[in-house]
Order: C-alpha cells, then structure tokens, then sequence
C-alpha cells in the first residue's frame, strides 16, 4: 500500500464519523478541536442536522468533495461499517478512536478493519488510539485537555493517555513538540513509519518513542539506523506485573525485557524508564523537584486508572521496589468521570486483598478534576485502606491540590515523583 503518512499531519479536509454538538464526549470534543484548526470540519452523523453550526452529513458519501483524513469515532460494533463507507468514498487515511478491538479480545473486529484497509488501499492508525497532533498546523485531533507549544520533540506513543499527561506537564514547562501520535493497537501503521516520517521532519529534532510491544523488530532496527536524529524509547513491561498491564491496555504481549534492551541498542535507540528523565536531558533543564519525606503504604497495591500506559509504567516501578500489585491496574479509561472513579473504588473495597490503592488520572478534555478528587476524599473517609492520588500533569490538575491537602490525601503530579516517595512499612 502507498505510504504518506504527511496527509495525516497536513490534512485540508477532516471528517469526524461520530462527530457530536455535546463538548464533553469524544465526537464533541474532536469536532471543536478541528473547527480551531486550518482544516475544514465535516462532521458526520445521522441524528445531526448541524453541528456548532456546521453542516452535518448523515453518511461520510453524502459530502460531494475529496476527504483527506476520516477520524472514525463511533462504538466498535459501527467502526467496521464506518470504514466500509470511509473505502468506498476513496479516504486512503483514517484514525480509529474507537476501542473495542484486540485489547478485550475482539480480534475478528480489528482483523476485518485490516482486511477492508489492504483491498483498498488504505492506511489507518488504530484502533484504540488517541489522534495526532501538529503543533504547527495548529492540529490536534486526541481529547487531551492540554495543546502544546512549537518545539522539535516528537512522542510516538501506544499510550494515548500518556500524552494528556506529558502535554500538560510539558505545557507548563514551556517545553513545544513537533508532533504527536498515538498508535493503539497497531493494526496497521506503527512505530517504524512514524520514525521515517519524523526522521525527515524538518522541526524535529529530537524522538521519544513509548513502547509496550513492536510489530516488526527488524523494519523498527532499520528504521531507527536509517534516523540521523536521537531516538529514545520508555520501554513498558520490564515486570511481569508491567507486563501484564501493558496486554490488557492494547493486547501488547511484551516480550523478554532482555530482548528489547538487545534490539534497541542494536538500533541506536537509548533507552530510559522515565518519560521526565528523558525530557530533562533533552532539554538540559531540571523538572520536577522529588519530595524529601517518603510516603508509607501497604505492601499489597491495587492500581486504578484512567490511562493505561500510566498503569503499566506505574506497575514496573512498583514491582522494582519489592510491592505486590494485586491483579493488574483497573484501567476505566479515558472517559472516566467522577462517578466513574467513585464507583470503582467502591468495587475494589468490596473484591480486592490489597493494603492500598493508587488512583492515577491524566487530564482529558472529559476528565472531572474536582469531582475525582472530592470522590477520593470522600471514600478515604469510608475505608481502611492508604490512598494515594496521582492526578499526572500540572496546571490541568491544579484544582486538585488544596482538595487533597485538606482531605489529609497524598498525592503526586508526576510517576517519577511517587516512584521515588513510595516505600511499604
């Protein structure tokens, strides 16, 4: 299949199937990103007439014009026919939002999107992922709740969460990107296309990969060789309990950590556990200041989430530091509300043997700040069990502070911050 995957950074024409008039669901809030954009909105859906006062078309084949970049953002049980629709209208480049594929076991769905791709010449990023960003298009097509500045770092990430968390952060830091993408399950484009498109990326200078598993250890060597540009990989998995966390968030079966470590320095690529380390060194700046006093829990950790390449790092550090994560982290996903948070906690008070729980939130567009961290608060008071917040970022999750310090809850901004302050009694 032809490959030119600068459509997806420079698209004129972007239609979001699943597009919605409501600013708090994914379809809302893609479709408002857009409109601030310098491509053209096509929303498509059949319950909207307009959306932010824009036409709305019930089927992507109703639009007369050439569409350069189809964003499929609707249940699994539509996404096959919506690329269906998507081929026949002749769109070659499509991100699917959509989960519900090989990360709960669908592989029959995510196989038939692959099938349709390849009959018509298509290239998807996908499913299960979390858009792209062009800083200098002003394009930004994930639900994070935080855009960033200019810069020349490019993330390449199979976590998308993972994202609202270092956009924030580094939004803070006034530290810019070139570009951002987010790969989910890599049914079809994955890291190594994204490495030679950033390699002749006039803005970047600088790769950071996030890695639970690669398609293709050889294409990603050659790739990586080919690259004159400093590349650098956070690898998840490096426990078995990060291993495991890292399956259940994009049906990524991380090999031999050994292995890894073996083929990225064959590559070139420098390879660090730490997504703040890197950017400290590639800015030659000190960012984050790691508390002095520790912070005791229980042994028996339980770990709640909202991002799943969080809980999967957070997993590694922890089983490094001799605690036992209890099951694998409890991923309610990016929509996640207060309720949500609430409810879930609730469940593990009632299933779970673990001595302590690790709530971690990364500010989406949808996220409720205040209500989570009230929620926290509030069921610290109803339970035995040490609880830790880490609402991941910076300005985003500034609300949060004054409610967990008078809740009596601690709580950190940062993974590497409670990497470094956790210790068991």
């Amino acid at each position: 299949m032809v490959l030119d995957i600068k459509t997806f950074f420079n698209p004129k024409t972007i239609a979001v199937i699943g597009a919605s008039d409501h600013e708090q669901k994914v379809g809302g809030i893609l479709s408002k990103k857009i409109l601030d954009s310098k491509a053209k909105l096509v929303p498509v859906n059949p319950n909207h007439e307009q959306i932010f006062d824009v036409k709305c078309y019930k089927n992507i084949l109703d639009y007369p014009k050439d569409i350069d970049l189809a964003i499929i953002a609707v249940p699994s049980l539509f996404a096959v026919g919506a690329m269906n629709e998507c081929a026949k209208k002749n769109v070659k480049n499509i991100i699917i939002i959509s989960a519900g594929f090989s990360e709960i076991g669908n592989t029959k769905g995510e196989q038939e999107i692959v099938e349709i791709a390849k009959k018509n010449d298509m290239r998807f990023i996908g499913p299960n992922c979390f858009g792209i960003c062009n800083p200098y298009k002003n394009l930004d097509t994930t639900f994070s709740a935080t855009g960033v500045e200019k810069g020349n770092i490019a993330f390449i990430s199979q976590s998308g969460a993972l994202w609202s968390y270092i956009s924030d952060f580094c939004a803070d830091k006034k530290i810019g990107f070139s570009g951002f993408a987010s790969l989910g399950n890599m049914g079809d484009l994955g890291f190594s296309d994204f490495i030679e498109y950033f390699s002749k990326d006039k803005n970047t200078k600088n790769i950071i990969l996030y890695v639970e598993k690669l398609k293709d250890g050889k294409k990603f060597i050659n790739a990586c060789k080919k690259c004159k540009k400093p590349i650098y990989a956070i690898k998840a998995g490096s426990t078995d309990m990060g291993s495991k966390a890292a399956f259940s968030h994009t049906a990524s079966l991380a090999s031999d950590y050994e292995i890894y470590k073996g083929a990225f320095k064959q590559a070139g690529v420098i390879l660090s556990d730490s997504l703040i380390s890197v950017l400290e060194k590639i800015t030659e700046k000190k960012l984050i200041m790691h508390k002095e006093n520790s912070v005791k829990i229980g042994k028996k950790v339980f770990i709640l989430t909202n991002a799943g390449g969080a809980g999967a790092l957070l997993s590694d550090y922890l089983s490094k530091k001799g605690f036992e994560i209890v099951k694998q982290p409890l991923d309610i996903l990016g929509t996640a509300t207060g309720s949500d948070y609430f409810n879930a906690l609730e469940k593990i008070k009632k299933e779970d043997s673990s001595d302590s729980i690790l709530v971690i939130l990364t500010p989406q567009s949808m996220s409720e700040i205040r209500k989570t961290a009230e929620a926290i608060v509030t069921f610290k008071d109803f339970t035995r069990k040490n609880i830790v917040a880490l609402f991941l970022g910076a300005e985003a999750v500034g609300e949060a502070r004054h409610i967990f310090e008078e809740g009596n809850v601690d709580y950190f901004n940062t993974l590497e911050e409670a990497r470094e302050a956790l210790s068991f009694e």
